[in-house]
């Protein structure tokens, strides 16, 4: 029996400077590049709370809210919002953080989902989580809907091929 943990456990923090080779001709963040990033923080709030490796299994949808400008500090923030026998999805937040006026903006928010792997890629059964403030007991409710909704439009689609 795996012990139940914490979503605090898995809360993780990660932050990155844009650089010119992160940018388009315009000065702003490349898409791809913040997908890269949301993907890693996502990545290690999974392999914190699994405590093995994780694959990506999904990504659900992304909305660019606010431009990223070369020299902005863009700030990830990832935790565990519910576990689900060998996946758990993990919800990511991006701000960019103007250092030099002491704002933030809200840039955007994603649900991954990650499987738990052993080292040859075979399943791995995942620890419960614990969610202990009322708004992670809302991301771990919101989850499971989701859970269904993305089991939906896969069923979906393996019906259309």
């Amino acid at each position: 029996m795996l012990m139940p943990r914490p979503v605090r456990d898995s809360q993780s923090e990660m932050a990155e400077i844009v650089l010119p080779n992160d940018a388009n001709p315009l000065g702003a963040l490349l898409g791809g590049r913040l997908m890269h990033w949301i993907d890693l923080a996502g990545a290690m709030a999974a392999h914190r709370h699994s405590r093995s490796y994780a694959v990506t299994a999904s990504v659900d949808h992304i909305d660019f809210l606010v431009p990223v400008k070369v020299g902005d500090l863009v700030i990830l923030r990832s935790s565990v919002n519910r576990v689900f026998h060998t996946s758990v999805e993990v919800g990511v937040k991006v701000f960019v953080e103007n250092y030099l006026a002491d704002t933030a903006q809200h840039v955007a928010s994603a649900y991954l989902t990650f499987v738990a792997v052993d080292a040859k890629g075979s399943h791995l059964k995942v620890a419960p989580v614990i969610p202990e403030t009322e708004e992670q007991q809302r991301r771990y409710d919101d989850a499971g809907r989701r859970r269904e909704t993305r089991r939906s439009e896969l069923d979906r689609r393996r019906k259309a091929r």
